[in-house]
C-alpha cells in the first residue's frame, strides 16, 4: 500500500488542492500544494508517499468538476484512518447529512452527532472541522457558527469562495 498524491490547480482564492489516495480510498485532501502535509499523512498512515496519476486519477476528476461547478457530490471511497473517536463520528455524520447546498451550524452538528447542544458541544465541532483530514469532500466548509461564517482551516476566502459555489452566499465581484 501507499498515499498517492496528486497537485490539482483549481481556481478562484483555491489555487491548488492536493489529494492523497491510499488502497482503501481518499484519505487527503490539502489546500494548496504541500508536499510535508503529504509526507507526514503517510507516516501516520504507514504508507509511502508516491506519485502515481491512476491511482489518484479518479478524486482528482471529481475535485476538478466540483469546483467547476458541474458535480455536486462526490461518490468516492473515503479511507477515514486519519480520523478517530469523536472526530471520526462527527465527519462523518456532517459527510452523511449536509448535502451541497445546504449549510449547519456548529451547535446543530454536535447535536447530531451525539456530542450534546451548547457552547462545548459547538466549540469541539469547530475544533474537529479545523482538524479536517478530507476538507471540500467532507464539507466543513458548510458548518456555520451561529452568528456568521465562523473559522475555517484553508482561510475564510476559501470557505466564502466554496459557499458561493453552492450557492449559499453571493460571489463577491473580481475586477482583477
Amino acid at each position: 500500500m501507499a498515499l498517492a498524491q496528486q497537485v490539482v490547480p483549481v481556481p478562484g482564492p483555491m489555487g491548488a488542492l492536493t489529494v492523497g489516495v491510499t488502497d482503501g480510498g481518499l484519505a487527503l485532501v490539502v489546500f494548496g500544494d504541500e508536499p510535508d502535509v503529504v509526507l507526514r499523512a503517510g507516516e501516520r498512515l504507514g504508507e509511502p508517499v508516491v506519485t502515481d496519476p491512476d491511482a489518484t486519477a479518479v478524486a482528482a476528476a471529481q475535485l476538478r468538476e466540483y469546483v467547476a461547478g458541474e458535480r455536486r457530490a462526490f461518490d468516492l471511497p473515503l479511507d477515514w484512518r486519519l480520523t478517530a473517536g469523536r472526530q471520526r463520528t462527527v465527519l462523518e455524520v456532517l459527510f452523511d447529512t449536509v448535502p451541497f447546498g445546504a449549510t449547519v451550524s456548529y451547535g446543530e452538528l454536535a447535536a447530531r452527532s451525539g456530542l450534546g447542544r451548547g457552547y462545548t458541544g459547538a466549540r469541539g465541532v469547530g475544533s474537529i472541522m479545523g482538524s479536517n483530514p478530507i476538507p471540500v469532500v467532507v464539507p466543513c466548509h458548510r458548518v456555520l457558527a451561529a452568528d456568521g461564517l465562523g473559522g475555517f482551516g484553508g482561510g475564510l476566502a476559501r470557505k466564502e469562495w466554496l459557499l458561493a459555489l453552492e450557492g449559499v452566499l453571493t460571489p463577491t465581484l473580481d475586477f482583477g
